[in-house]
């Protein structure tokens, strides 16, 4: 069960950084570095996601 609730944080991480990402990108003169940052750290989720995924089924 701690895996699934970790899975589960994680995957809510990675949709928060979905929004925040689209919320940066829709301002004008957004910072290129900022978003390639965020968009590093969310693709790190996913794989971690993936990864953990794998072990439960």
């Amino acid at each position: 069960m701690a895996l699934e609730s970790h899975i589960k944080e994680l995957a809510n991480k990675h949709q928060h950084l979905e929004n925040l990402i689209e919320s940066e990108m829709a301002h004008s003169g957004w910072d290129e570095q900022r978003i390639a940052l965020l968009k590093k750290e969310k693709l790190r989720l996913k794989d971690e996601l993936e990864r953990l995924r794998g072990r439960v089924h």
